[in-house]
Formats: C-alpha cells, structure tokens, sequence
C-alpha cells in the first residue's frame, strides 16, 4: 500500500444519518469511513479520514496530508471558503469533490462551487456512493486499476 488518499469531510458531516436524511440519506460518516477503508484495502490503498466544522483545520490537514490524492466533501464550505479553495490549488495532489446531493438540484446558493475550477473532478448526487465512486477514480488516477486514464 504504497499509494495513500486522504478523505476530508467538511462541516456537519459528523451528523450524517440524523441531519435532513431525506437529502443526505440515513447512512453515517462512520459507516461511509469504514466502507471507504474496506474499499481501499481491496485495492491497495492506504486511506485515513478526516472532519472538522472548523475552516483553518481543514485547510490545515489539506496543505500538510503528505497523501497522493485527496477526496473533499467541503458541505458549505463549497460556496463560502476562498481559502479552502486556495489551500487545494496550493497543493500538486489530484483532488476530488464529492457532494452526497446534487448541488445543481438545490437551492441557488448552493449551485456555485468556489473550488470545482481547482479541483480534478467532481462527483455529486449520488448520496453515500458518490464517495466510492470518488474512491474508484482515485484508483484510475493512481493507477490502481486496469481502467483508461483520461
């Protein structure tokens, strides 16, 4: 396992399966980690997990992760944090986005990403499984897989 991804996922997330489930579903962040861990270990991966509420933290463990690639789900932070924007335009890693709802389903606010311009795909709508499918493309990205790299 010589490949390693960091997972970052922004504020509120820790309250994933009690929080409007109608949008976000009934699954946890506990139960997404572990599926994610058991997922990268089929494949290879080494992947640690990481959630804050607060911006500089996440900024902070996105400029320092020494990890090849990360996947962030910056909830809010999506249409509010220029410098969570910037910390990921400041790093070499790929970066993927990842939203459980389709934000261009939501309300207008929520239909404009500050970091999507920065980032080197972005995965939403597909509620806990837009994480594995993160993770599947994190593998092409790396390497990982057998599949085609764009």
């Amino acid at each position: 396992m010589n490949k390693k991804i960091l997972v970052v996922h922004g504020p509120n997330l820790h309250l994933l399966g009690q929080r409007e489930p109608d949008i976000y579903g009934k699954t946890t962040l506990e139960d997404i980690n572990k599926e994610l861990s058991l997922q990268a270990k089929k494949i290879g991966i080494a992947i640690s997990t990481y959630q804050s509420n607060q911006e500089g933290q996440i900024i902070d463990k996105i400029t320092q992760s020494g990890s090849n690639l990360i996947i962030i789900n910056p909830a809010a932070y999506t249409h509010t944090s220029v410098a969570i924007r910037d910390a990921l335009a400041a790093i070499e890693q790929p970066v993927i986005e990842v939203h459980l709802s389709n934000i261009y389903k939501r309300e207008d606010f929520r239909k404009k990403s500050l970091i999507s311009d920065v980032v080197t795909g972005t995965i939403s709508g597909f509620g806990e499984n837009s994480y594995y499918l993160a993770l599947q493309a994190a593998a092409v990205l790396l390497g990982k897989t057998n599949e085609k790299k764009n």
